[in-house]
């Protein structure tokens, strides 16, 4: 059994059509209806029901298609971290990040990790931690930064950062007269909120209230920090985002920022890569190098 093989078989199962595959494989389909056929000989089994002008895979052939194609991914990531060693690192990491801390930290990793391997490129997308998951369970990103909590299924991770919460409002809303610069949650009961958008966000923030009688009344969702801000200016309620979005304002915009002091209550970063998608030599090293970085290790 070649490589070619596997590539001509994942081809096929792709296309299910003879004529397709060979088209896209450039080779007349005689040859590759011999090819087939030797893989399923020396496999033992059939691979595809062949039905009138049709195929379909059996369920060896569906099998054999999840361990072909790990097999030419690791192949080809193989030849590409050998040449990467040989010639310097190069490559484009595909990454994505949630707002708050997370582009902060992902600009000085990206910083740091250039200054060792001037030749990689970077491509960088952005939105909420259900969003970016999706991107990494689909191989469309390397690597990202989401925030907790999330579905771990299929997913590696480590923490790599945490901050308090904060409460945000406009200098006049009466809990910008409260004393001290942190708040109990208790405070915060029967105010109307604007909280983040995404889904596990509601009951999380509002089980924060506990058996306190007087809930707080959810008057926004917004997926951006900076809408969040502006409502706040226009005196619509209070913010409850990471302490990252404190970063938006400044003293003389009116806006007023509690910390949220309850104990336990933090926003906390995890950085994220897939389980089934294999990572490159590039990425690799950029997750090892975030690693170190945030042990306390030299990362160089």
């Amino acid at each position: 059994m070649e490589l070619r093989h596997l590539r001509y078989f994942l081809v096929l199962a792709e296309e299910l059509n003879f004529t397709r595959a060979a088209e896209r494989l450039l080779i007349a389909q005689p040859p590759l209806s011999r090819q087939i056929r030797d893989l399923e000989e020396e496999l033992g089994t059939p691979l595809f029901v062949r039905e009138h002008h049709s195929l379909r895979l059996t369920e060896e052939g569906v099998l054999f298609r999840e361990y072909a194609s790990r097999i030419v991914s690791l192949s080809e990531q193989s030849v590409s971290d050998i040449w990467n060693l040989s010639k310097g690192l190069q490559g484009t990491l595909y990454l994505a990040e949630v707002e708050g801390k997370a582009p902060r930290l992902m600009a000085g990793w990206i910083a740091g990790f250039s200054a060792i391997y001037p030749d990689v490129k970077y491509t960088l997308w952005n939105g909420n931690s259900d969003e970016v998951v999706n991107r990494i369970h689909k191989g469309l990103s390397d690597v990202a930064v989401i925030m907790e909590p999330y579905d771990p299924m299929g997913i590696h991770s480590f923490r790599v950062y945490s901050e308090n919460w904060i409460a945000m409002c406009r200098s006049d809303h009466p809990i910008a007269s409260l004393r001290g610069s942190s708040i109990p949650v208790s405070k915060l009961a029967g105010a109307e909120l604007i909280i983040p958008s995404r889904g596990s966000r509601l009951q999380e923030i509002m089980d924060w209230f506990g058996d306190i009688e007087d809930k707080p009344v959810v008057r926004a969702r917004i997926a951006n920090m900076i809408t969040a801000y502006e409502l706040c200016r226009k005196g619509l309620g209070v913010a409850i985002y990471p302490a990252a979005a404190a970063d938006l304002v400044t003293e003389s915009e009116g806006i007023c920022i509690k910390n949220i002091r309850d104990k336990g209550l933090r926003a906390s970063y995890v950085l994220i890569y897939s389980d089934e998608h294999p990572l490159s030599g590039v990425a690799k090293r950029f997750v090892e190098y975030i690693r170190q970085d945030v042990s306390g290790e030299d990362p160089a």
